[in-house]
């Protein structure tokens, strides 16, 4: 089944360098031009706004740019979302002596080309429609995924099943506490639970490489 992020406009300029300072919850000052801190690792504002631009630029390009632009959402704190979740699961595999070698990713990324009839276009498109993934950033997807596949196999469970799911998450919102995550709060706040940014609407622990969407009727 394919699933679909939701995207909004881009900021402005102007309010981009406008932007709140991230508010810091506990002790310690805020950070202006943070859009999130991760322990001492910070993601600025202009990162992001980067990285959202290279999605928009590659949903401009894409043949279905017009039910992509026209699904809302909000892109920039599901961006936001996928970076912190990113910087959260290189810590937990850092500290479960856990990594993934190149041919290791590009495992998974043939494991999913044979999906699309080794159509690289085709994988491209459903990356990008399903996870806001840029062709350039499909080598990184694959990798976070070998990633979080080897964790939930080092918690004992299968990747795909209930109990790795839940067993993951846990892990993962564990990691998240024991650095510390705060968000600015124009992106939305914090889910310790789930280890999410509230407002993000897809489960962020990736375990399934991206499905053929159904032909359109």
């Amino acid at each position: 089944m394919v699933r679909r992020r939701t995207a909004v406009s881009i900021a402005a300029a102007a309010l981009l360098l406008a932007s709140p300072a991230l508010t810091a919850c506990g002790s310690g000052p805020a950070q202006p031009g943070a859009a999130a801190l991760i322990g001492d690792q910070k993601i600025t504002v202009s990162a992001l706004q980067h990285k959202v631009n290279e999605v928009r630029a590659a949903q401009a390009a894409s043949s279905q740019a017009d039910q992509q632009s026209a699904a809302g959402g909000k892109l920039s704190t599901q961006t936001l979302s996928m970076l912190v979740q990113n910087t959260v699961i290189e810590r937990a595999a850092a500290d479960a002596k856990v990594t993934v070698s190149d041919g290791e990713v590009q495992q998974q990324h043939a494991a999913a080309l044979q999906q699309f009839g080794g159509s690289e276009k085709a994988l491209d498109a459903a990356l990008l429609q399903q996870y806001d993934i840029v062709p350039a950033g499909a080598d990184s997807f694959f990798r976070t995924n070998a990633l979080v596949g080897k964790l939930i196999m080092s918690l004992g469970f299968q990747p795909g099943s209930d109990g790795g799911q839940t067993a993951i998450v846990d892990a993962l919102s564990k990691t998240a506490d024991e650095l510390g995550v705060k968000i600015n709060p124009r992106y939305g706040a914090w889910d310790a639970k789930k280890a999410i940014i509230g407002d993000a609407t897809d489960p962020w622990v990736v375990t399934r490489t991206p499905g053929a969407a159904a032909p359109a009727a």
